[in-house]
């Protein structure tokens, strides 16, 4: 039996999951932590990481550690993606994690990212015809599905904190700020040449924007485990009633919204406009949200190559 650890290092949050695996290549998760640390804050057009932001992530990655060093047995896999990706700077901050952790962070690619995407989806939540969008804190990745096949993605570099930041989205918002940053999203939707192929399919959700979108419908429904959305859906009519609801007012009144965590409403108008454009592009009217993105993608990775080699 192993532990495979896997540190994912995103742009608003970064994430540590611990699954147990078996002989026979089955696993399940152990254990799940997150930190808010926000690495891609004040990144801005220099693109470069911030000192303070560098050093919450690492103090949180520092904290993982101390978790997963319980355990026995362990492969530690970690990953970076849009923030470190796109950072001038990223050798610094990966110098630094390996000198204070002792790891070797994998920088994952725009496409590698969507692939992983694609693979957590495609194996855990059975819908064999949609369009993925998994919305990040500094990138959104979109994966054209056809009979459970992969047929297209792409990763763009927008999300839900340079969204916000760029666009002055975290306050009371505008109205001229809000058509500036629906225009420059649909602007690169209009690059993305086969996005109309996927004309009326369903979107499946992935990321922090769309989880919060989720567990505010189902605290708004009385359901009572509200982190529970794996396979849970919306149409397009509720999605639209709960980000209008978002827009009211101003942060405080945001903070209040029940099923909204607290640090993430100064970004959940940025992190879900890019769902509430692509909804009107390609006039999609039900959403589902999985709980299965990169980090279960990787693990299937994982698995499968070591299935392989024993056999």
């Amino acid at each position: 039996m192993e532990n495979l650890v896997i540190l994912d290092i995103g742009s608003n949050s970064v994430r540590m999951a611990i699954n147990q695996i078996q002989q026979d290549g089955s696993y399940r998760e152990i254990k799940r932590v997150k930190s808010s640390s926000r690495l891609s804050e004040g990144m801005g057009k220099q693109k470069l990481l911030q000192e303070v932001a560098m050093s919450r992530t690492i103090q949180s990655l520092k904290d993982f550690k101390t978790v997963y060093s319980r355990y026995d047995s362990i492969h530690v896999i970690g990953i970076a993606t849009a923030a470190v990706r796109q950072a001038k700077n990223q050798l610094v901050f990966l110098e630094r994690v390996k000198k204070e952790i002792g790891i070797d962070v994998v920088v994952l690619s725009g496409d590698k990212e969507a692939y992983y995407d694609y693979l957590g989806v495609v194996n855990r939540l059975g819908i064999k015809n949609c369009l993925i969008l998994d919305i990040g804190g500094a990138s959104c990745e979109l994966i054209a599905v056809k009979k459970g096949e992969n047929t297209n993605l792409i990763s763009i570099p927008f999300g839900a904190v340079n969204l916000s930041e760029r666009f002055h989205l975290s306050d009371r918002v505008s109205g001229s700020n809000l058509f500036n940053a629906q225009f420059h999203i649909r602007k690169e939707y209009d690059k993305i040449s086969w996005l109309n192929q996927s004309r009326r399919q369903p979107l499946v959700l992935l990321g922090g924007a769309n989880r919060t979108l989720a567990r505010i419908n189902r605290k708004r429904q009385q359901m009572t485990r509200i982190d529970a959305i794996h396979g849970y859906h919306l149409s397009s009519e509720q999605v639209n009633r709960t980000f209008l609801n978002l827009l009211k007012g101003n942060l405080k009144r945001r903070s209040s919204i029940p099923g909204l965590e607290s640090d993430r409403a100064d970004i959940i108008i940025g992190g879900l406009l890019p769902l509430m454009v692509l909804m009107e592009s390609i006039n999609s009217r039900k959403v589902y949200f999985s709980e299965s993105g990169v980090r279960e993608g990787i693990i299937t990775e994982y698995v499968n190559k070591k299935y392989r080699n024993q056999n």
